[in-house]
């Protein structure tokens, strides 16, 4: 059965007078417009291959979500630059991007003078401290003798007391050589960074094949993102060698509007989409509020931390997600899919009958969670086309042509 297009004669209707026992009219949002005056009729063939979903018009309480957009970067609290303590030359290079390393996992190997100083250093504090540790025990041997020979009056006051002065002195100098030799063992454990066991103090650090390289270790777990070195590249201090992150949390920094940012706080619950994962959603929570906006967008970045135990989620990665700004907005709500734009407004299609839809416009507010506000146009109770919609608008304007 063909569709009509039914023109409802609403302004002659509009002067009769309401009876004592009409009952009262339902609860709307607001005064609504007068409605479109025309109306399209579907027979029950036609409603199932248009697949109309009919909902009930209802107040209620829609969670309050922002959508922003943003991307994934990595946690900075768990990403580390590692660089050269020193000036040398990269012999060496272990390992490559993308590579998984554990802390303490040798990254490269760096040749430099500044090693074999540091040995000799280490060596000849290691010398001086075993020749003062000598003089002291000498030292002590003749305090010792100068006060026997003194309490058998065979010497004088004064040699004891030049005794007694030539073995603090010597005190003093064991003293000092143990501070340098503390010096000397940390500045050489800072290159090789390992410990340095009385072995190694007997050969100045020099234990194994790789004790004329400095090595360059993982300073934590992680995973490789860049390598900036080759073998026989320069390193200088302060360049970056190697960028190394822990990926089992992520951050995505998210671009909220000016007008939301009041709406959002800590720690509120976030729920990220990825374009490689469609059919999957990320919980995450925001842990940071930008302190700038970018005038250019007139928006504040947001940053949300995210689990990444499984390592899906790339830094780079392009990413889309719903804050719950927490607590709920009021109102007569519809899925956005239920309007149509009909001669430029925004128009929905009521129940009005078995096989008829009337076509009505609306005025529309707030969009929550992919639910449209009404303000005005439709009162509770009333029935609307949810689904399929677009066929009772190309309906109606076909029947409006006909005419």
């Amino acid at each position: 059965m063909r569709a009509v297009v039914v023109v409802v004669l609403a302004a002659a209707l509009g002067g009769c007078s309401k009876s004592p026992d009409s009952a009262p009219a339902p609860q709307s949002a607001r005064p609504e417009p007068k409605p479109a005056d025309r109306d399209v009729i579907l027979d029950a063939n036609q409603r199932q291959q248009a697949n109309l979903v009919v909902e009930e018009v209802a107040r209620r309480g829609v969670a309050q979500h922002i959508e922003v957009n943003g991307r994934l970067s990595v946690n900075e609290n768990g990403t580390w630059h590692v660089g050269s303590i020193t000036d040398g030359r990269i012999a060496r290079v272990y390992v490559n991007p993308g590579d998984r390393v554990r802390k303490d996992q040798l990254l490269a190997g760096l040749h430099s003078h500044d090693i074999h100083e540091a040995r000799a250093e280490y060596r000849k504090a290691t010398q001086e401290l075993t020749r003062f540790k000598t003089a002291l025990s000498y030292a002590q041997r003749q305090r010792d003798r100068a006060h026997r020979l003194y309490e058998l009056k065979a010497a004088s006051l004064e040699q004891v007391e030049h005794a007694e002065t030539e073995f603090k002195n010597a005190q003093v100098a064991l003293e000092n050589a143990e501070t340098e030799l503390g010096r000397t063992r940390q500045h050489l454990v800072e290159f090789l960074q390992v410990g340095i066991d009385d072995h190694d103090q007997e050969s100045g650090g020099n234990h194994d094949h790789m004790a004329d390289l400095i090595p360059v270790k993982s300073p934590a777990d992680g995973v490789v993102l860049s390598r900036n070195v080759t073998p026989g590249s320069v390193a200088n201090p302060g360049d970056e060698l190697f960028v190394i992150s822990d990926l089992s949390t992520v951050w995505m920094i998210a671009a909220v509007n000016e007008e939301d940012l009041g709406k959002v706080r800590l720690g509120m619950p976030v729920t990220v989409r990825i374009q490689a994962y469609p059919d999957r959603t990320f919980p995450g929570r925001v842990t940071k509020l930008g302190d700038q906006l970018d005038p250019a967008t007139r928006t504040i970045p947001v940053r949300v931390e995210l689990a990444n135990a499984q390592g899906r989620l790339k830094p780079e990665m392009y990413a889309t997600a719903e804050i719950n700004a927490g607590g709920s907005a009021e109102g007569i709500f519809i899925p956005e899919s239920a309007v149509q734009q009909v001669d430029g407004k925004p128009t929905v299609f009521v129940r009005s009958g078995a096989d008829r839809f009337e076509a009505r416009v609306v005025e529309t507010g707030r969009i929550v969670d992919h639910q449209l506000e009404v303000t005005r146009g439709l009162s509770v109770g009333e029935r609307i086309v949810t689904q399929g919609s677009f066929t009772l608008k190309s309906q109606l304007l076909k029947g409006s042509l006909s005419e």
